[in-house]
């Protein structure tokens, strides 16, 4: 399976920089997984597509201002730091621009010097395990000095950081937010539970490895990053008994069908668990809960694609892709939306 299969000519004009000002206002691409068939309607119509006893399934994760900047205590050169995941205590791994000047030992100022961290040692892709040094609250000092790790792909300036987080966020460990989920306001949510449909909330904390590119030329090739999931016996129940009653489960993002398909047994029975999950779901892969998804629009061969491939098919994935380009679809995270059912 080769990776240019899943590509795509975007226009750069339809990369969304900025999100609209009322959520549920996005455009909304409904396509029809078996026969390929779109039509083109807006996000709040997705009270149209769910019936009583189905199940949605949202990722409750919240992003944290992990990227900050600092200053290389020695010789005061700049010093960018993302935060992907926190390995122990105040010992986290993060990606570090340029790398060349963040060699172990070496020691980083932040702000007025409130937060401090020294670099440990190497990880993979090259990444950096830091321990940080402050007095308080390091959640606090975050909030202060971090910024939204907002994907290079949109270059304008986040006016509201909650804009770039879902408006049912809890658990804080995010690196990425759920993109899927920022369509929803909280009153469009609600009318979807009054209909009778059941909200099962799950955690994953995203991480980066989710966006990497695929750089091998044989998609099987690819090894994704884990990523941190919870699914608790609340949520667990609900997604279980819809499935037994013959009703729908609809994940909300590519977040919340990794969390599910990796808590699930063999016979599709959903386990409260949380670990890690490195799970890679690309066409061929059998769905074990999931019957339907609302999801972004991705990047081209990105293993994004690939699972949106792995439910509707490769051939009528890009088919619909190239009608959200003809039709002008704002693409990527805080572009429109694609619901398949």
């Amino acid at each position: 399976m080769d990776v240019k299969d899943f590509y795509f000519d975007l226009p750069k004009k339809l990369i969304a920089q900025d999100p609209l000002e009322d959520r549920s206002a996005s455009r909304l691409l409904v396509m029809d997984k078996g026969s390929g068939t779109v039509c083109h309607r807006t996000f709040r119509d997705i009270l149209e597509y769910v019936t009583p006893g189905d199940c949605l399934v949202i990722n409750d994760t919240k992003v944290i201002p992990a990227r900050l900047f600092g200053v290389k205590k020695d010789t005061l050169a700049k010093i960018e730091l993302l935060l992907l995941k926190r390995r122990e205590h105040d010992i986290w791994e993060t990606l570090v621009k340029p790398g060349k000047k963040a060699r172990p030992g070496t020691e980083i100022i932040f702000g007025d010097g409130c937060l401090t961290g020294t670099i440990l040692d190497m990880a993979d892709e090259g990444n950096r395990l830091i321990q940080f040094h402050y007095s308080g609250i390091f959640e606090e000092i975050l909030d202060q000095l971090g910024h939204m790790p907002l994907p290079p792909y949109i270059t304008h300036q986040l006016k509201d950081k909650n804009r770039y987080q879902t408006v049912y966020a809890v658990h804080e460990g995010s690196a990425a937010a759920p993109t899927a989920g920022l369509h929803f306001t909280r009153e469009l949510l609600s009318q979807v539970e009054a209909m009778g449909v059941n909200i099962a909330r799950v955690t994953l904390h995203v991480g980066l490895g989710t966006f990497r590119p695929v750089k091998a030329e044989n998609v099987l090739d690819h090894h994704m990053h884990s990523e941190f999931f919870m699914v608790d016996p609340e949520a667990a129940e609900k997604i279980n008994h819809t499935k037994a009653a013959g009703g729908r489960v609809i994940c909300v993002g590519t977040t919340s069908c990794r969390t599910v398909e990796s808590a699930a047994d063999e016979n599709g029975i959903i386990k409260a668990k949380s670990g890690w999950t490195d799970i890679f779901i690309y066409p061929g892969y059998r769905f074990r809960v999931l019957d339907g998804l609302i999801t972004n629009f991705h990047l081209p061969e990105s293993t994004l694609v690939m699972l949106v491939s792995a439910l509707a098919g490769r051939e009528r994935t890009l088919s619909a892709y190239q009608a959200a380009i003809d039709e002008g679809y704002r693409f990527f995270s805080f572009g429109d939306a694609m619901l398949i059912l």
